[in-house]
């Protein structure tokens, strides 16, 4: 029998397929730590049909950005998470910005609002949310500090963290370290991907009006136990689909000029 084949609402858009990312929530979802609904979540491909209310996307379109089960031949999507793909990227590349790129800008822009010379504390900067993070908060002109496992603490001094920005994500050790190489001064912006005692560390380095930003899905504290605890700290968890689908495309667009212009660059990538 032939698999059926879903229908298009008037804001939805089907494409091949042509590269897929795989995601840390992926591998999450596969060990059953994080439940989604399907494997694979975002993509470059090419469309194939657009619903009646799409007039940004046609047929024949290089197109990326977020979908549904990603790792088949075909998705359909709404078309406001997808938009035409820059003329210097091909799809692989084009398929490493979605989730990545786009969960950093909505942290550290809309939630975060980090401004220039306010600093940032970027866990798990090797990470693919990590380095687009690290990309954003340079154009935005924030010092960056960044926790990595120490074989990756070339991939940070390859993005221009000096070694005094560099810690372990493996040790709890980073805090006092940050706080001795910075003459005690703490940090404007905390955006985390770690859990457990790393979160509860991570927060005694927020200064006063801080912002603790957290993407990880393994370890949310109550925004009460926060604040009788840090009360100096604005802590807020978020989830990318959080912004809404008419706030994703702005961002996508940006992001496609973004590297279109070579400003911002893909992410390493295996194929």
């Amino acid at each position: 029998a032939q698999p059926e084949v879903k229908s298009l609402g008037p804001l939805d858009i089907r494409a091949d397929v042509k590269a897929a990312g795989l995601n840390f929530r992926d591998v999450l979802n596969t060990l059953g730590m994080v439940y989604m609904p399907c494997i694979g979540l975002e993509f470059a491909g090419v469309i194939t049909e657009v619903g009646a209310e799409v007039s940004h996307l046609a047929v024949g379109d290089r197109i990326f950005g977020l979908g549904e089960s990603t790792f088949g031949s075909s998705t359909v999507v709404d078309g406001r998470v997808v938009t035409k793909i820059p003329e210097n990227l091909n799809f692989e590349q084009a398929a490493t910005i979605p989730l990545t790129f786009l969960t950093a800008w909505y942290a550290l822009y809309d939630l975060g609002d980090l401004k220039a010379n306010e600093t940032i504390l970027i866990h798990a900067a090797a990470g693919g949310v990590g380095m687009a993070a690290v990309q954003i908060a340079k154009r935005i002109g924030a010092e960056i500090l960044g926790t990595a496992s120490a074989p990756k603490w070339d991939t940070l001094r390859g993005m221009g963290l000096t070694d005094d920005a560099i810690a372990s994500s493996r040790s709890l050790d980073f805090a006092e370290q940050y706080r001795e190489r910075r003459e005690g001064r703490g940090v404007d912006v905390v955006l985390n991907a770690l859990a457990r005692d790393f979160i509860d560390v991570s927060l005694t380095l927020v200064h006063e009006g801080g912002r603790f930003l957290e993407m990880g899905k393994t370890d949310i504290r109550e925004p009460e136990w926060v604040a009788e605890h840090f009360p100096h700290v604005a802590y807020q968890n978020f989830d990318l689909m959080d912004a809404g689908h008419d706030r994703i495309r702005a961002m996508l667009e940006s992001l496609a000029e973004l590297f279109g212009s070579g400003e911002l660059e893909p992410l390493p990538l295996l194929t």
